[in-house]
């Protein structure tokens, strides 16, 4: 994902008419595969290992699998932001659990390969696991390995020795290929166990390279494509590939590169990122469009969209959300703005659609790209610390819409329709005839407008500002057809000896639903709120949404034997309803927050899931169901009038554990290095004259840059032996680069000279690539005496904020990290270097997780080191100086057993004092505080790393650039969400020495 989504933010795509390869055909596949029979029954069955082969086709709809259409439901979730594995399982369920059939999942190379040809995929690195995870829980993989991700993190995802070896990245050149072979073959060793195709595996689709529009510059391009298609096929993957569009470009569509005479097996996607204020973009409309219209420029492949905006990222102070962070991202991208743009999608043909992000996470340690902090929650329906936000309702209700109700699979554009007010499109299923309308508010008022439906029907509709509504017609609800209905439906599906639908709205709002029946039905109003009438061959039902709960209303008899249990529900009531497929039939639960999972032993139900605050339960499923247990626990049932099992007491919802006061600190100050005396005999000389970054060399000047000299991560030092007489010094000239953020501090012969930071960025300079600065010291703080000796030492702490992304495939990342050069007004001293940046990449926690700050080197951060001999410290503090200070405590948390408690880390200070902090729990860097910027506060501690049952360290180390007190402030726990249930959580590995 690139830096200039906001500049595609009008973008997005479409699925237009025409004729598809069939996936699965392979070379000589015949041109017409729409034109073969293909079933109209339900979705094919979620994934899971059954040792069975599949295959996976395609034509303009959408997806076959085994024949069978599917409607991929897709929510990005990257493992690397979740260092906790046993938290994968949470996430992908609650994914599961609320619609989506699918997780998109980056593969970050520079998270997996600490050196050339070395990679890792063990402890937080296990692809493996989280494949068989995926699996368990039934959910299709989209796999992104790059090379180039972006995503907002360190140099694309290109690891940090890429930056310093030679060979331009994303092109032919064959010293990159070999890098970019070498990292391939290593995923696909481990992915090709996983494909769909063979034995039931999860991963579904597969993407090569990343927004890659390097061909625009570079007449190689297409080579350089083609070689990455060849290479994985070579290495086993045969499910589709495709390549994400940055934007609507029409960017490598089918034959637009060499495959080797492959045919069938290449999907086109394209991303888009639209901003709330505007109004929902069409991006192909079905054929209209030509060429740049999205999906339009590949007709004969189903609408793609592997990245469209579940939220957006948030820079350094806050800048796009006006300092309020992801709170803000959460309010303007809201479920009223899924409505809107992803009923636009559905209406515009996409059948592959995928949420980014629908987990954001925590971009910890030094992963982060130089434009984000620590934090990326995103604003994403599922928020950083694991809680289910209102924001997954439209996700909910169209994920569970789109696998029960298999028209949404082939649909084509019908006859326009005209309703004032609003954006309407009209769709229908040229099978089962089924009528489906988005309208749309683009607008700041609500609208309330009629529309006239194929059967002629008037329908009136109110939609509220910058909105949308899917209304249905001659739907199916089992043994009857619905006529029409002002609420959405969210599913239909069949449990025991009735069918059941059910229909979401707002809450506060009125349903009314229009029934076909040509004999009149016995209806029995199971909720006092509920209405209804019968008059000339259809039956009205009239349900407010939300009073109440859920509303039930039983339709039986008249034209069919099969009962139809309508159920209509409000937003937050929609997520209390769970539907659940077992080999012995579908369940469907309501009442807990979570369902997630779900078995049929016997007469008995077996349900696991979580609660947050006190509620009921109610379970319908197939005939001779008679118990249920939650959690292992029986739960007292009675038998309603629609069949269901329904709790006689309320299950009870989720303590809130205790959370310790952080206490007995103790505080260390450290950089010795800027002591004149300081043995740096061991650290590595920098007296290279030719590098290979973008970053030209001084005239006359060592090759200072850090990557060159193998330090790629967090902060290095550099020390000076300047020789010669500075007796008539006035000034040290600084040159450094380190992206937005960083910083700079500098002492000669221990005198501290000052510091020096990049500027907080703001709208206009956000997005700005490598961020470089001179920093010019007087020296008068120097007594001339001193500066009389032959020898000095010039000491230099730089604070990189990481590689820039290569989002224009310029080689951008190579750009210098640390200091680039050295003047001196009034003297021309002759001066040799030498430079320290991380002692050794941590062999559990990864080479992101320590830089070069002294106490790094030597333990600081680690469990196990002895801090007795430090000074005990109370906080908040008040200290003066520039330099690096420590802070150690323990803590031990108690939460009972059963309990899913996420805690965060809260620092609060004035914000005019200027200082950052590096966060260490249990040894593991979980991010870094910039007091004077933000606008991150709350750091989240994932479960598995923060031992919620046992004994954690924490350590903060404290930079302050000496130009105010500096803290730290307030530093306490919070409990940032509770629930009873969770998953079983291990913990993860973290060595104290």
């Amino acid at each position: 994902m690139a830096l200039s989504r906001r500049t595609f933010s009008a973008l997005a795509g479409s699925a237009a008419l025409g004729f598809a390869l069939g996936g699965s055909g392979g070379p000589g596949a015949p041109s017409a595969y729409a034109a073969r029979s293909v079933p109209t029954g339900p979705p094919p069955a979620a994934p899971h290992a059954d040792g069975q082969r599949h295959t996976i086709g395609y034509d303009h709809y959408s997806l076959l699998v085994d024949g069978r259409r599917l409607v991929v439901w897709s929510g990005e979730l990257h493992p690397f932001r979740l260092p906790s594995p046993s938290l994968w399982r949470d996430v992908l369920e609650k994914m599961r659990a609320h619609g989506y059939n699918t997780v998109s999942i980056y593969v970050a190379w520079n998270y997996h390969s600490p050196a050339p040809g070395e990679y890792d995929f063990t402890g937080v690195r296990d692809l493996d696991l989280f494949l068989r995870t995926a699996a368990e829980t039934g959910l299709y993989v989209i796999l992104r390995p790059g090379p180039y991700i972006n995503a907002e993190v360190d140099a694309g995802g290109f690891p940090g020795w890429l930056t310093a070896t030679e060979g331009a990245a994303r092109s032919t050149d064959p010293v990159y290929l070999g890098h970019v072979d070498g990292w391939l073959t290593a995923v696909n060793r481990i992915v090709r166990r996983h494909q769909h195709t063979d034995g039931g595996g999860t991963v579904l689709l597969y993407q090569i390279e990343n927004e890659y529009d390097g061909h625009v510059t570079d007449p190689t391009g297409p080579a350089y494509m083609s070689h990455l298609y060849k290479k994985v096929r070579a290495d086993g993957i045969d499910v589709p590939l495709f390549h994400n569009d940055k934007g609507r470009n029409g960017y490598w569509i089918p034959g637009s590169f060499d495959t080797g005479g492959e045919t069938g097996k290449w999907l086109y996607g394209f991303d888009g990122y639209p901003s709330p204020s505007q109004p929902a973009p069409d991006w192909g409309d079905f054929g209209i469009g030509g060429l740049k219209g999205g999906a339009t420029a590949s007709p004969r492949t189903p609408g793609f969209v592997p990245e469209f905006g579940g939220g957006w990222f948030d820079p350094w102070g806050g800048v796009e959300f006006g300092g309020k962070g992801y709170a803000e991202s959460r309010r303007t991208r809201d479920a009223a703005y899924e409505r809107r743009f992803y009923l636009t999608n559905l209406a515009n043909g996409l059948t592959l659609h995928n949420v980014y992000m629908t987990y954001g996470g925590t971009t910890w340690g030094w992963l982060p790209a130089p434009v984000v902090y620590t934090s990326y929650d995103y604003g994403a329906a599922i928020d950083e610390a694991r809680n289910v936000t209102p924001k997954i309702a439209p996700m909910h209700q169209l994920g569970h819409l789109l696998q029960r109700v298999p028209d949404f699979a082939k649909l084509d554009r019908a006859a326009d329709v005209h309703v004032p007010g609003l954006k309407a499109y009209h769709l229908t299923n040229p099978d089962t005839q089924a009528h489906f309308y988005v309208l749309r508010n683009d607008g700041a008022d609500e609208v309330t407008s009629t529309l006239r439906t194929a059967a002629g029907d008037d329908v009136e509709m109110t939609v509220p500002a910058q909105d949308a509504r899917l209304v249905t017609t001659g739907l199916s609800l089992g043994k009857r057809k619905l006529r029409y209905c002002t609420a959405q439906p969210m599913f239909v599906l069949t449990a025991g000896r009735q069918d059941i639908a059910l229909f979401t709205g707002r809450y506060g709002e009125m349903a009314h639903l229009v029934l076909e029946c040509p004999t009149e039905p016995f209806v029995q109003r199971l909720d006092a709120e509920a209405a209804w009438v019968y008059d000339q061959g259809v039956l009205h039902v009239t349900a407010p949404l939300g009073q109440g709960g859920l509303t039930r209303v039983l339709v039986q008899r008249g034209d069919s034997d099969t009962p139809l249990l309508l159920l209509f529900a409000d937003d937050a009531t929609s997520l209390r309803l769970f539907p659940y497929d077992t080999p012995s039939g579908t369940l469907l639960v309501y009442g807990p927050a979570l369902l997630r999972h779900a078995k049929l032993d016997g007469s008995a139900v077996r349900l696991t899931g979580d609660t947050v605050g006190a509620t009921g339960l109610e379970v319908w499923g197939p005939r001779g169901i008679a118990s249920v247990t939650w959690n292992g626990r029986p739960v007292p049932t009675r038998v309603s009038l629609s069949e269901s099992l329904v709790a006689l007491s309320d299950m009870p919802g989720a303590p809130r554990p205790a959370l310790p006061v952080l206490a007995d600190w103790r505080r260390k100050a450290e950089n010795p290095e800027a002591a004149t005396g300081f043995d740096d005999s061991a650290w590595t000389v920098a007296d290279r004259k030719t590098s290979f970054s973008t970053t030209a060399v001084p005239a006359g000047q060592p090759v200072l840059f850090a990557d060159d000299y193998g330090f790629h991560y967090g902060d290095v030092w550099y020390r000076g032996r300047v020789e010669g007489d500075i007796e008539d010094l006035e000034s040290v000239s600084l040159a450094y680069s380190t992206g937005t953020q960083g910083m700079l501090m500098a002492w000669l012969d221990g005198v501290p000279l000052g510091s020096h930071r990049m500027p907080v960025p703001d709208t206009k300079t956000v997005r700005k690539g490598s961020w470089t600065a001179t920093a010019e010291f007087p020296v008068a703080g120097l007594k001339k005496r001193q500066r009389k000796k032959q020898r000095h030492v010039l000491s230099v702490l730089v604070r990189r904020m990481q590689h820039d992304m290569d989002g224009g495939s310029l080689d951008t990342h190579k750009a210098a990290r640390g200091l680039t050069a050295a003047a001196f007004k009034g003297a021309s001293p002759q001066v040799s270097w030498r430079i320290q940046g991380a002692a050794a990449p941590d062999p559990v926690r990864g080479p992101q997780n320590n830089g070069g700050l002294y106490g790094e080197r030597e333990g600081w951060h680690l469990p196990g080191f002895a801090d007795d001999g430090w000074e005990a410290a109370e906080l908040p503090r008040a200290d003066k100086g520039m330099g690096v200070t420590w802070y150690r405590t323990g803590f031990r948390m108690s939460v009972p057993d059963g309990v899913d408690a996420s805690v965060g880390l809260v620092l609060e200070d004035d914000p005019a004092r200027a200082y950052r902090v590096q966060i260490f729990l249990n040894g593991w860097n979980l991010g870094q505080y910039v007091n004077d910027v933000g606008p991150q506060h709350t750091f989240v501690l994932p479960s598995g790393i923060l031992r919620t049952r046992g004994d954690n360290t924490l350590a903060l180390a404290v930079l302050s650039d000496g130009t105010s007190e500096f803290g730290p402030g307030v530093v306490r726990l919070e409990l940032l969400g509770s629930a009873a249930g969770g998953v079983p959580v291990t913990s993860v590995v973290s060595p104290g020495r």
